[in-house]
């Protein structure tokens, strides 16, 4: 919240809001740079402010402007906001002008940051990436595996002279590399077709890409040392990497929104992070002091699934 007016109206005001339940309040801050600084850190979603002499200006029924500022880069979020903030002004009104018919003395200004049109693309690309980096990643490598497990070929290779990093190594590049084309391909699209802008660094972005990558390849070759065939494979990627990466990532619904059991599930779902680093480096322009956070968590899942992997990798080829 940026109160300009600081007078007994505004702080009633600033309690109605927190008061509805659909909002928490973060801090006061004072100028809107602070404001955009705390948006580029994801750490806010909606900044109030409240203009110079509100109290008098509502009292002596001079028009007002109350100012919505939103993080647009969920744009169906982000208009669910405003709505909710406009109900909650037009209470507010209700509750505290003198006649009957209310005058309109507060108007509402809304600015959507990062995606001012509310263009969906700009949520949708994202998302899509890491959707098609998990299904090709994970999916088709646990498929690959349990099929060399199944026809009773990977029995063959390991009795063969190179160690059994080197062969996992060698089924799973080809859908590493095919993934990352992909990306390369979704992301020129996204930004020659559908205009959805890269402000930051397009090397930091490619690079936690391959991060994203990594986990990807860890979860599939965990899932293949637990199925013992393809079909098994084929249900188990379904259950645990599509459905959940769909529903509970961030791209088809916020997770705000969501339950709180639902929100706690999304926290274990690596492509809530990468949605989170993408939005923040194309959308925002964020560098690494923003991402560092989810870039950390990242690399955390990719060094557990990796050694979970390999142990189980060595205990079922034992």
């Amino acid at each position: 919240v940026i109160d300009n007016s600081k007078d007994d109206l505004s702080a009633t005001f600033i309690e109605k809001f927190t008061a509805s339940g659909h909002f928490q309040l973060d801090e006061f801050i004072n100028t809107t740079e602070a404001l955009e600084a705390e948006f580029a850190k994801g750490t806010v979603k909606m900044g109030i402010v409240i203009p110079i002499n509100f109290e008098n200006d509502f009292y002596r029924k001079k028009e007002t402007a109350i100012q919505l500022i939103t993080d647009a880069s969920e744009p169906n979020y982000a208009t669910t906001l405003t709505s909710y903030a406009a109900q909650i002004i037009m209470e507010f009104q209700q509750q505290y002008s003198e006649v009957s018919r209310i005058p309109y003395q507060i108007n509402i200004e809304t600015r959507m940051l990062y995606n001012p049109k509310l263009i969906g693309a700009y949520s949708f690309i994202p998302g899509v990436v890491a959707l098609i980096l998990m299904l090709i990643s994970a999916m088709m490598t646990s498929l690959t595996l349990a099929k060399e497990k199944e026809t009773g070929t990977m029995d063959l290779l390991l009795v063969s002279p190179l160690p059994p990093l080197l062969i996992i190594l060698g089924k799973v590049t080809p859908y590493v590399v095919l993934a990352f084309i992909d990306a390369l391909v979704v992301f020129a699209m996204g930004y020659y077709v559908f205009e959805v802008p890269i402000h930051g660094s397009l090397f930091l972005l490619l690079s936690l890409c391959l991060l994203y990558l990594l986990v990807s390849l860890a979860l599939g070759v965990l899932i293949s040392t637990t199925a013992d065939t393809q079909q098994a494979a084929m249900m188990s990627s379904l259950f645990i990497l599509l459905m959940p990466t769909m529903l509970l990532s961030g791209f088809m619904f916020p997770i705000p929104s969501m339950p709180t059991f639902l929100q706690y599930i999304s926290s274990i779902i690596p492509a809530n992070y990468f949605i989170k680093i993408q939005q923040a480096i194309m959308l925002k322009g964020a560098g690494w002091e923003v991402i560092k956070f989810p870039t950390f968590i990242l690399a955390v899942m990719m060094t557990v699934l990796l050694g979970a992997a390999w142990k189980n990798f060595k205990v079922v080829y034992k």
